[in-house]
């Protein structure tokens, strides 16, 4: 446990320091006395604390001691050096001791040391602010989930016979062999082959593989009611944990990290260790004191997790949901960037990673790219139409250029609407500033595309001598305003707390090209 210091100056205590010269004799009479090896001997090994009214650690009650200026909090106690003459010792201040032997309970001081103590257990030292909510919502998440689980393995086992004079031992362990196997081969190729959409889409991949997870509990649920398919279900069900446990051991270290503002990332992990082991007890408590309620009535017993499961599930989806909300990355990906760059072109500033926390939300897959002209990093598709204006926009790109920016067109859904976006095309040595520029560039390009003057060109034709000459004249414009814009938005940027030296990009969006001049 961690104490804090604190000087506190005060000019009531007559004490004087050895090193100070003083005119009064009193004073140097008690300079000498401080000289003597019975204050070094102190300092050194009999430096006490109060236990009860005052008494230091030889039963010696001291009388008006003089009060030197240190205090310490320690505890939820706030204590204070003083001297008595012989030695030096730490007295409580805050009211909390009692002079003799008499006892004052106090309530408030002890649900207020009780509270304190609970929080030093579950909570680091050094969080942000934000860590408590996520605690909070991380609570409700942890004790239904493991409630869900207990009764999903109760199910597991009732349909093996476990318990049942009919059951075959080695049967039932051979097909829950072969379940585990099977989940943890898939664990490997999920990891293997999501391993960068961990970074890109924390939030989103965490909330899905969580109710995925919620999905498996279910599927689990049923096997007593299918046993001769017993294997099938419960390897299904397995691979879908093993997912979901893999997304959860990927994805908990960088939301670790953005609490932890100390650089003390093993404490904030330490405690979350600390905290899911004692909600998930809570779950196996809630789990054992309903199946024991219902003990007598064996029916009611069995149908007891098809009515809970949906309630359960429902609560603990809530609560991850609401924990993610909590979660402000500081880390820059392509999603974020936009954000920050949007805010910056219509407002002037760089919003905090707690705003732009609030406008990414989770976005599921099939909400995003919902907008008009969207953004993609990458390369051109072959496959699709390619307007006349992304071979000329190739044409016009030198060996200096670190990216280039284009049209595309893309169909989207089963209806496959045709849309059109912008494609950032980066060089193999552009750094993350080029990207950052090249997408400040694109997101500008992208407010004037949105305008009624290009809205009514673009319906015509792309290829037009017209829009031809607007689109270059568009791009000459956009260079200058990064030019002129990217200094002061990358200052606010850093000023943000946003890690501006590095971005994560997926692996579709890590492809470059090559300059080749032939």
């Amino acid at each position: 446990m961690q104490s804090t210091i604190y000087y506190k100056p005060s000019s009531s205590h007559n004490f004087q320091y050895p090193w100070k010269s003083s005119k009064n004799p009193a004073c140097k009479t008690f300079k000498a006395s401080l000289k003597s090896p019975s204050l070094a001997s102190s300092l050194r090994s009999q430096i006490t604390y109060e236990l009860e009214g005052g008494v230091n650690n030889d039963g010696i009650e001291s009388s008006n001691p003089t009060k030197l200026p240190v205090v310490i909090r320690r505890y939820g106690k706030v204590s204070r050096y003083f001297w008595d003459g012989n030695r030096v010792q730490l007295l409580s201040v805050d009211g909390g001791g009692s002079s003799g032997a008499s006892f004052c309970f106090n309530l408030d001081k002890v649900v207020e040391a009780s509270s304190l103590a609970v929080r030093n257990f579950f909570i680091p030292k050094q969080v942000s602010e934000n860590y408590t909510g996520y605690v909070k919502w991380k609570f409700l998440h942890r004790v239904f989930s493991s409630a869900l689980q207990v009764l999903a393995t109760q199910a597991m086992f009732r349909a093996i016979g476990f318990g049942y004079s009919r059951s075959l031992t080695s049967a039932a362990a051979l097909n829950w062999v072969l379940k585990d196997g099977l989940g943890r081969l898939s664990r490997c190729i999920y990891t293997a082959s999501l391993a960068s959409a961990f970074d890109t889409n924390l939030k989103r991949v965490r909330f899905s593989t969580s109710l995925l997870f919620t999905l498996s509990i279910g599927v689990e649920l049923f096997t007593p009611i299918f046993p001769q398919h017993f294997l099938l279900l419960a390897s299904l069900a397995n691979v879908a944990k093993q997912m979901s446990l893999a997304c959860y051991m990927a994805t908990s270290p960088p939301i670790h990290r953005s609490f932890a503002i100390a650089g003390n990332l093993a404490e904030v992990s330490a405690k979350s260790q600390i905290q899911s082991v004692c909600f998930d007890n809570l779950g196996l408590m809630l789990a054992a004191v309903l199946n024991l309620s219902l003990k007598n009535n064996q029916r009611l017993q069995a149908g007891l997790p098809f009515i809970l499961y949906p309630i359960f599930s429902a609560v603990d989806l809530f609560g991850i949901y609401q924990g993610l909300k909590y979660v402000h990355l500081q880390t820059l990906t392509k999603d974020r960037i936009e954000i920050i760059i949007d805010t910056w072109i219509s407002f002037g500033y760089v919003p905090s990673p707690e705003e732009v926390s609030k406008d990414e939300g989770i976005n599921f897959m099939w909400t995003k790219g919902n907008e008009s002209w969207r953004i993609r990093i990458g390369c051109l598709n072959p496959k699709g139409q390619l307007p006349k204006l992304t071979a000329m926009a190739m044409q016009s790109v030198c060996n200096e250029d670190y990216y280039f920016i284009c049209t595309e067109i893309f169909y989207r859904g089963l209806a496959r609407t045709r849309e059109q976006g912008i494609l950032l095309c980066v060089h193999e040595g552009a750094r993350t500033v080029d990207v950052i520029m090249g997408l400040l560039q694109a997101c500008y390009v992208r407010k004037a595309l949105r305008s009624s003057m290009w809205e009514s060109m673009m319906k015509g034709s792309d290829s037009s001598d017209l829009v031809i000459k607007e689109w270059f004249k568009l791009i000459d414009d956009s260079k200058q305003y990064v030019q002129r814009q990217f200094g002061p938005m990358n200052k606010q940027m850093v000023s943000q707390g946003w890690g501006s030296k590095n971005i994560l990009l997926n692996t579709e969006e890590q492809t470059r090209y090559s300059y080749m001049d032939d």
